[in-house]
């Protein structure tokens, strides 16, 4: 997992405390992610009075294999002089004022550039660097997702925070294994079918209405997708191997579709507008159910030792925030412990 999502509340703690904000997104992640800056911030730019580039990597051998200039006031990275660092393989210029990436055609050896927060609003400068396992833009101002097909080998890939409205030009990114799209403006699942290597997707806090264009994703196995705007949980039947799945803070009525996701750890529907625990007996591997924050109502005791009863790898359950805990203060967590003898946890606690 990466730093990208560093600024985004943990969303596995969200079960935890299942406060009004709380999302898990993943354990890189699934939470949820601050609000990128409005488009008034963005059109006034911190004005960059004086840079710090010359003489700044000065302390570094010219063999050296990483470079980190983080929260340097760097706006012009030819001005570092990373010609002479032949053998660099990693570089971190997070939190800079970069606006343009140029001054990097020399760097054949990198294999992990990170930009993370700088005030980039096109992606260039980066295309020629073949060797790039790790591409890290998240946090910045980005409208289109191109001018990186050429980067073949890479496999994590990062945009979370920008303003990115579409999925496109990733045809050629066959080995991507990990791909960050939280928090910007995506409306659509699409654009994906190349990327059959694909294990961890994520795309919370976007505008998605539909899980749809999935089924070439065969390897996927973690799907992050809180806080958009789902209603109904379907497309999911071609994720075989899918083992972690993040609904929270949709609008889903109903637990469907997970008929063929076997392989299921950990299934996230916190906050949805759900009424019945159904369609889960046959997740034998389940390890989490997080669906804390819905409306279960009494007869969902009866409903949840019918479903998870016989699920004997089952840890975890959070269901508190429920009609089912509200109006049952006292006697809750026993009714829970007698539908499920073997948990070991109930909302966030210890079975004593």
């Amino acid at each position: 997992m990466s730093d990208s999502t560093e600024n985004i509340t943990e969303t596995l703690t969200s079960n935890v405390n299942t406060s009004q904000n709380d999302t898990p997104i993943k354990p890189h992640k699934v939470a949820m992610i601050q609000e990128p800056s409005t488009d008034a911030e963005d059109s006034e730019d911190e004005p960059v009075t004086e840079t710090t580039e010359e003489g700044l990597l000065d302390d570094y051998p010219d063999d050296t294999t990483e470079v980190d200039a983080i929260h340097m006031r760097v706006a012009d990275i030819p001005s570092l002089g990373l010609e002479r660092f032949q053998n660099l393989q990693r570089l971190c210029l997070r939190q800079n004022f970069i606006i343009d990436v140029k001054g990097l055609e020399g760097l054949k050896e990198l294999k992990e550039l990170d930009l993370y927060d700088n005030k980039i609003s096109r992606i260039s400068g980066v295309n020629s660097l073949q060797t790039l396992e790790s591409l890290d833009l998240s946090f910045n101002k980005i409208k289109h997702i191109k001018h990186i097909e050429n980067l073949v080998n890479l496999k994590d890939l990062y945009f979370v925070s920008n303003k990115i409205s579409k999925i496109e030009n990733l045809d050629t990114l066959v080995n991507v294994t990990n791909l960050e799209l939280g928090a910007n403006r995506i409306r659509e699942i699409q654009n994906l079918d190349h990327l059959v290597n694909l294990e961890q997707l994520w795309l919370g806090k976007n505008k998605i209405t539909k899980l749809e264009n999935l089924g070439a994703l065969r390897n996927l196995r973690v799907l992050s997708i809180q806080s958009n705007r789902l209603t109904k949980l379907t497309g999911l039947e071609g994720l075989v191997n899918l083992e972690e799945l993040y609904t929270s803070h949709n609008a889903i009525e109903k637990i469907e579709g997970l008929e063929n996701n076997h392989k299921l750890t950990i299934l996230d529907v916190a906050s949805n507008k759900l009424t019945h625990i159904e369609n889960l007996s046959h997740l034998k591997n389940l390890e989490d159910f997080w669906a804390n924050g819905n409306q279960f109502g009494n007869e969902c005791f009866a409903e949840l030792e019918r479903e998870l009863g016989n699920i004997k790898t089952l840890q975890t359950v959070y269901l508190e925030g429920n009609p089912m805990q509200l109006e049952n203060m006292a006697t809750y967590r026993n009714k829970v412990r007698l539908s499920l003898p073997n948990i070991q946890r109930i909302d966030a606690t210890y079975v004593r």
